[in-house]
């Protein structure tokens, strides 16, 4: 029996991608300006920065989404949506840095990755 030893960050970048499907990729694409490609790279830096996992990516606060699906769950949804709302500025500045992006351009995607990678770690807690 082999192991499969997948990186769980991609796999979430991959449910993050999913979540989102390929309407709202495309409608990244627009957003930045790029093909499905850079959008779908766009995204994966965004979940990366959420999570805490990007090393390139430095945001000035934790990154927002860590620890979410194992500290205290889903049960104030509202919360933190609201805590996301705040924070998405700063992970918004990091990621245009780190990909040279209009801020404000970048803005609108964190905006439209929060609620799937939200969803993605709320189905992943409830175990589906």
């Amino acid at each position: 029996m082999s192991e499969v030893d997948e990186n769980p960050l991609t796999s979430l970048q991959d449910d993050v991608l999913d979540e989102l499907g390929d309407d709202r990729v495309g409608e990244i694409a627009g957003l930045l300006g790029t093909d499905e490609a850079g959008a779908r790279q766009m995204v994966g830096t965004t979940v990366a920065a959420l999570s805490g996992e990007a090393e390139a990516v430095a945001t000035p606060h934790d990154a927002p989404l860590t620890g979410v699906a194992t500290v205290g769950g889903f049960a104030t949804g509202g919360l933190m949506a609201g805590v996301l709302a705040e924070e998405a500025a700063s992970v918004a500045q990091a990621v245009a840095g780190r990909t040279g992006l209009p801020p404000d351009a970048v803005s609108r995607v964190v905006a439209m990755v929060i609620p799937a990678e939200l969803a993605v770690l709320t189905k992943r807690a409830a175990g589906k």
